[in-house]
C-alpha cells in the first residue's frame, strides 16, 4: 500500500499543478471582475488630500461623468501613467484622484513636481474607500457616471491604447456629459 503511494504522490502533484496552470493561461490580470460594476461608488467620508478641513463623500462624485483614479506616490505605474493623465486632463477629460496608502506630504510634494491632473482628491490613506470599491492595487481608472454609478473598471497603467481603445469608447457612449 504505501508502495503505490510513493508512485502516485509525484503524478497527482504533477496532475493538480497542470490544473491550477490550466486555468490562469489566457486570463488577462487587467480584466479583473468589478465587485461594484453598475452599483454606486460605496458611502463614505474622507479629507480632501489638499485641504484636510474639507470632508468628501460619495456625492462629491456625482453630477457629470467622469474618470476616477486610484493612485499612490509609492506606485511606479502611477508614475509611468502620470504624463498620460495630465494629457487627458488639458484635453478636458474630468479626472478626480483617490489618493490610496500614501503620505499626504509625499502626495502633495508629487503632484507638485509632476503636476496634478486632477479636479480634487480624495486622501484615502488607510485604503478603506478602496477597500469598499475593491481595489486590488494602484493604478486602477473607474468610469463614474454622473448619478455616481460606477460604470467601468480598469486596473494597471491607463495609457493611449487603454485610452483610445476601452475608456474613450465607454465616455463617448456615455455621453461624457458636463465636460
Amino acid at each position: 500500500m504505501n508502495k503505490r503511494l510513493v508512485y502516485f504522490t509525484p503524478l497527482l502533484a504533477a496532475l493538480g499543478i497542470g490544473l491550477i496552470l490550466y486555468t490562469a493561461i489566457g486570463k488577462d490580470p487587467s480584466k479583473l471582475e468589478t465587485a461594484r460594476l453598475n452599483d454606486p461608488v460605496p458611502a463614505f467620508q474622507l479629507e480632501d488630500l489638499r485641504n484636510a478641513a474639507q470632508t468628501l463623500n460619495e456625492e462629491s462624485l456625482r453630477g457629470r461623468l467622469r474618470l476616477v483614479n486610484v493612485w499612490a506616490t509609492w506606485c511606479p505605474s502611477c508614475k509611468a501613467e502620470h504624463a498620460y493623465l495630465e494629457k487627458l486632463a488639458s484635453e478636458g477629460i474630468p479626472i478626480v484622484g483617490i489618493n490610496y496608502k500614501d503620505e499626504r506630504d509625499a502626495a502633495l510634494q508629487w503632484l507638485s513636481r509632476l503636476g496634478d491632473p486632477y479636479e480634487f482628491n480624495i486622501y484615502d490613506p488607510e485604503g478603506k474607500l478602496g477597500f469598499d470599491l475593491g481595489v486590488y492595487g494602484a493604478p486602477e481608472t473607474y468610469v463614474v457616471d454622473p448619478q455616481g454609478v460606477v460604470r467601468h473598471r480598469h486596473v494597471g497603467e491607463l495609457n493611449a491604447r487603454v485610452w483610445q481603445n476601452t475608456l474613450q469608447p465607454l465616455l463617448e457612449k456615455l455621453g461624457m456629459e458636463g465636460r
